[in-house]
C-alpha cells in the first residue's frame, strides 16, 4: 500500500512561495538563474519533507503491507508537487492575463471616451468665442469700459481653454493670466478695495502646473472684508529664488466672516492640496495664518 499523505500542504506552500516571492524577486527582475535555482530548492526541500513524513506515517500509523523506500517516495513527491504547482501556476497566469486584458479594454474605452469628450470640448470654445465677438460688436463703441471688460474676459477664457491643456505652462504666462484675473475681479468689487500685487524677480521660463495660484487669489477676493469705515485690502506677493516659487496671499476679513471662511473655502483648497500632492509631492509647503483681522496663505513650490 502506497502512502499518500499531506500533498496539499506542500503544494499550497510551494505555490505561494513561487508566485508571491520567487517570481516577484527573481523572474520579474530578470534574475533567471536565481529563479530556476530557487524553484529547484523549494520543490526539492518540500518533496524531501513530504517523503520523510510519509515514510514515518506509513511505518508507525498506516502499517503499510509493502513498505515503500525513501527514494521512491522522494521521486514521487518531486514529480507530483512539481506537476501540481506548475498546473496551478499556469491557471493563475491565465486568470491574471484575462483580468489584465479586461482592464486594458476598459482603459481603452475610457481613453476613447475622453478623447471624444476633448474633441467635443474643442468645438464649444469656438462657438463661445464667436458669440463673444458678436456681443463685442453690438456694444456701442462709445462704451469703451464694457468693451474692455469683454476683452479681458475673453483673454481669461482663452487661457483656460487653450493654454491650460498642457501639463505644465511657462511661469510668465501664468503670471500674465493672474494679472488679468486680478484686474477682472477688481471690477466686481468696491473702488475702496486696495489690491497690492507684487510680482518680482520671476524666472518666466520655469514651468508650473496651470491654475494653482489662482485658487488662492479667488479665495482672497471671495472673503475680503467690505468695511465702510476701515481699510479693505488684498496683498499678493510672488517671487522666485532659484527654482523655488514663493507666494503669499493676504486679505482683510470681518469678524462675521470667520466661520464662513472655514466652511466655504473647503472645496477649492482641498482640490488645490490634492493637486499639490499629486504634482509636487514633498516639494511644496502650504501654510495658513488666520486671526480676527486678516487671513494669510503661503505657498512655496519647488519647480525643479
Amino acid at each position: 500500500m502506497t502512502v499518500e499523505f499531506c500533498y496539499l500542504i506542500f503544494i499550497t506552500a510551494d505555490y505561494y512561495a513561487v508566485n508571491y516571492f520567487i517570481v516577484p524577486q527573481f523572474l520579474v527582475k530578470r534574475k533567471y538563474l536565481l529563479f530556476i535555482t530557487a524553484i529547484f530548492i523549494v520543490i526539492a526541500l518540500s518533496a524531501w519533507l513530504r517523503a520523510l513524513i510519509a515514510l514515518q506515517m506509513g511505518r508507525h500509523f498506516f502499517y503499510a503491507i509493502q513498505p515503500v523506500d525513501f527514494r521512491t517516495l522522494y521521486l514521487n513527491s518531486v514529480l507530483n508537487i512539481s506537476l501540481w504547482v506548475l498546473l496551478i501556476t499556469i491557471g493563475k497566469m491565465l486568470v491574471d492575463r484575462i483580468q489584465t486584458e479586461q482592464q486594458l479594454e476598459l482603459l481603452e474605452r475610457e481613453r476613447v471616451k475622453n478623447e471624444l469628450d476633448y474633441l467635443k470640448a474643442q468645438i464649444n470654445p469656438h462657438a463661445l468665442f464667436n458669440s463673444l465677438n458678436t456681443v463685442y460688436g453690438h456694444i456701442d463703441k462709445t462704451n469703451q469700459a464694457a468693451r474692455n471688460i469683454l476683452l479681458q474676459f475673453s483673454e481669461l477664457l482663452r487661457y483656460q481653454l487653450y493654454d491650460c491643456g498642457a501639463e505644465k505652462v511657462n511661469l510668465g504666462a501664468e503670471m500674465d493670466y493672474m494679472k488679468n484675473y486680478i484686474a477682472f475681479q477688481r471690477l466686481r468689487k468696491d473702488e475702496k478695495l486696495i489690491v497690492n500685487l507684487q510680482i518680482e524677480e520671476i524666472d518666466s521660463n520655469l514651468k508650473i502646473a496651470p491654475l494653482l495660484l489662482v485658487v488662492l487669489i479667488e479665495n482672497a477676493f471671495k472673503f475680503v472684508s467690505s468695511y465702510s469705515d476701515k481699510e479693505n485690502k488684498i496683498c499678493v506677493k510672488i517671487t522666485t529664488k532659484g527654482n523655488v516659487l514663493h507666494s503669499s496671499f493676504m486679505n482683510t476679513k470681518e469678524m462675521t466672516q470667520i466661520s464662513n471662511t472655514k466652511n466655504s473655502n473647503g472645496i477649492g483648497i482641498s482640490n488645490l492640496k490634492r493637486r499639490l500632492e499629486l504634482l509636487y509631492n514633498n516639494r511644496y509647503e502650504f501654510t495658513t495664518v488666520a486671526n480676527a483681522d486678516f487671513y494669510e496663505t503661503h505657498l512655496n513650490i519647488d519647480l525643479t
